[in-house]
């Protein structure tokens, strides 16, 4: 959520912010705006009512005290009941004015970072860094959900059968690599990262949701559970991540403090329809692990910059070439303040594709779940900032291994860092 005072003082340069996001953000902005000057404006009156009842109810205590039971107190409680009725109808303007306004503040994006560049789809992303280079093959190189099937480890007809299209059942070797993957991840970021790992619920309520952005805006994305719940499915660990101190005040000396999860993550992918229908880049049930720091707002662009180069080692280790892009401000996520994103190369795409998204958020996903610190553990309390980046996306790692790692046999050579977590395997072998 963005700051009120920032946007009282600074509303120009709010709205040409938002506009490099998009324009569509006007008429909320304006909306906002609006009920923000009215509940301003509704506050001194019924302040200076209630005083004047209060003011009231002490003539009306002395003037009973005093033995009064005539024209004079029938004319002070009357005035009393005035100000009652006055200030029931200011209450119920003020409800529905911040009602409004804090659906406008729920709609309304972060402000892109100074250092974003400006544009309007990924054709303006920046790339920053290469590392590795793609594969060249003498053989002409098979896409994952042909080589998945055919090495016995990949089944997609079995999981639209119990299930739906868009989920995948991972056998035998292949569901042990996606464990390995886990574990050399989370071993990984725990060990020489120093990230404390959680293992947090699968489901998040309807606040948790709203305080990383998800809600009420993207609703459609969610899978909401049955019934009298007010539990989502979580669309990523950043939900629980992020709101592993919702309602606290952190001690600042304490900063910044990483966490790590691993936890399958569920989006009903709306609005996607048509886009990346095979194989295991677009699901609707993925595997991830995550990284979320707390960070003061001073060190918060270094910890971010730390973060992402984090989330690359994973694929420096695996052998896997990728490169980092800069997003351009129409191309971010809802949240997001500045976003690195990490994109593997896939062979059987012949493209860079994403696997991780590593995003600085500042402040605004620590004010609508209210988590704050104090600096020196004492002093007024200030709004922490949140990242999150994947560390990495666990299916779309399979792919890179499966599709970068292929043989002209139609075997894959497990990269070296997964082999202790395999058994000592190197290859996966075809099925004859």
């Amino acid at each position: 959520m963005l700051d009120p005072a920032l946007l009282r003082e600074h509303l120009d340069d709010v709205r040409a912010r938002l506009e490099t996001r998009s324009d569509e953000h006007n008429a909320d902005l304006d909306r906002l705006m609006k009920a923000d000057r009215e509940r301003r404006a509704i506050l001194p009156e019924l302040e200076t009512n209630r005083r004047a009842r209060k003011l009231v109810g002490e003539q009306v205590a002395r003037a009973r005290k005093a033995g009064e039971n005539g024209g004079k107190l029938a004319e002070l409680m009357q005035t009393g009941q005035e100000h009652g009725a006055v200030i029931k109808a200011l209450e119920t303007r003020l409800g529905s004015v911040e009602e409004e306004r804090d659906a406008c503040a729920h709609t309304l994006p972060n402000l892109p970072h100074a250092s974003v560049p400006v544009g309007s789809s990924e054709a303006d992303n920046v790339e920053i860094r290469r590392h590795g280079e793609p594969p060249r093959f003498d053989f002409d190189p098979r896409p994952h959900w042909e080589l998945g099937p055919a090495l016995g480890i990949i089944d997609f007809e079995r999981a639209v059968r119990m299930a739906a299209a868009r989920f995948a059942v991972l056998t035998g070797t292949g569901a042990r690599l996606a464990r390995a993957l886990i574990n050399f991840m989370l071993d990984l970021h725990t060990g020489e990262h120093a990230y404390t790992e959680i293992e947090p619920p699968f489901l998040a309520n309807a606040a948790a949701l709203t305080g990383t952005g998800n809600l009420p805006k993207f609703e459609q994305d969610l899978f909401k559970v049955a019934g009298d719940w007010d539990l989502y499915l979580i669309p990523t660990a950043e939900v629980p991540l992020c709101n592993l101190h919702r309602k606290e005040i952190l001690d600042g000396r304490l900063l910044p403090a990483r966490y790590v999860a691993y936890t399958p993550c569920f989006r009903s992918e709306a609005g996607s329809y048509g886009k990346d229908v095979r194989g295991l880049i677009r699901q609707h049930q993925f595997d991830k692990v995550e990284l979320v720091a707390y960070a003061a707002p001073e060190t918060s662009w270094d910890v971010h910059e730390e973060l992402t180069l984090h989330a690359e080692e994973v694929l420096k280790r695996l052998g896997l070439p990728y490169r980092t892009v800069l997003l351009c401000t129409g191309d971010m996520g809802f949240a997001a303040s500045k976003t690195y994103d990490i994109e593997v190369w896939l062979p059987g795409h012949d493209a860079y594709r994403e696997i991780s998204s590593c995003s600085n958020t500042e402040a605004f996903q620590a004010r609508r779940a209210g988590i704050r610190f104090r600096r020196d553990g004492k002093g007024k309390p200030e709004h922490v900032h949140t990242l999150n980046g994947s560390g990495v996306a666990v299916g779309r790692a399979l792919v890179a291994i499966l599709e970068n790692c292929q043989q002209r046999d139609g075997s894959v050579v497990i990269p070296e860092v997964l082999r202790g977590y395999m058994g000592g395997l190197e290859v996966i072998e075809p099925v004859r």
